[in-house]
């Protein structure tokens, strides 16, 4: 287990924390929890593919864990267009974490912000529309989508996504 640790830890550590948007402490997660799996899978120690195991496992491990949060999240994921509209060249597995980290943006957002972003950029309706929806003038709903999209870029960067 040792030699595992050793030999792939610092590749899986980086790998994960790409997967997780930056998230150290995330990663670090990731990483221990896939070292457990690896621990309970003695199989896995001695074969040559222990790196390809190893990176599988963490990626399954934060796609689970992006459907948790995504299961108990207040912004409505299910809304959100098909990750490949923003990446066509990921894997799926990428798209799915890009969804998430958008998510995750979203659910920085104060209320009103996030409801003018959902209005105008998710359901694809106009500042008129949304204006008439939410019931506040078009001139706020202006205002608070300029502030909203601001403040998503900001999450996003702190979250480490440069896409």
């Amino acid at each position: 287990m040792r030699r595992l640790h050793d030999d792939h830890a610092t590749a899986l550590w980086w790998h994960a924390l790409r997967l997780t948007g930056g998230d150290r402490a995330r990663a670090e997660d990731v990483v221990q929890e896939t070292m457990l799996r690896a621990w309970r899978n003695p199989q896995v120690l001695d074969a040559e593919s222990a790196r390809s195991w190893l990176f599988t496992v963490a990626r399954r491990i934060v796609i689970d864990e992006w459907r948790t949060v995504r299961a108990r999240s207040e912004v409505p994921v299910a809304e959100l267009p098909p990750a490949g509209r923003y990446a066509p060249d990921h894997d799926e597995a990428e798209q799915a974490m890009l969804v998430f980290s958008l998510a995750e943006a979203l659910e920085r957002l104060s209320s009103q912000h996030r409801e003018v972003v959902l209005e105008c950029h998710y359901r694809g309706h106009s500042v008129a529309e949304a204006a008439r929806h939410i019931g506040i003038p078009e001139g706020t709903v202006k205002s608070r989508l300029h502030y909203a999209l601001r403040a998503l870029r900001l999450a996003l960067e702190e979250m480490g996504v440069t896409e």
